[in-house]
């Protein structure tokens, strides 16, 4: 993924030393660290958090299928264009 998001910033969370974080405490984490989007294939994060008074974007990916996701890696990266702090997306991916 990070090759497709050219002049992003990409981090994962294994690399920042957040692997066994919670969802709650990483979405906290990557907004005091100051990243603006968290991409995600947990689908279920809308219903496990309160991401009300939130101010990082949330973009969830509908699949963890890594062949299925380099298919719409355009639409990705619109999504990624588009999307707006505090603002959860989810982008379907068949």
């Amino acid at each position: 993924m990070r090759r497709s998001l050219n002049g992003h910033v990409v981090a994962t969370a294994y690399e920042l030393g957040w692997s066994t974080v919670t969802n709650g405490d990483l979405i906290r984490l990557a907004e005091q660290e100051g990243y603006e989007l968290l991409i995600t294939t947990d689908t279920n994060l809308r219903y496990q958090q309160n991401l009300r008074s939130r101010s990082i974007a949330i973009l969830v990916l509908t699949t963890t299928s890594w062949p299925r996701i380099r298919q719409v890696t355009g639409e990705i990266r619109a999504a990624i264009g588009t999307i707006a702090g505090g603002v959860y997306l989810e982008l379907p991916i068949p």
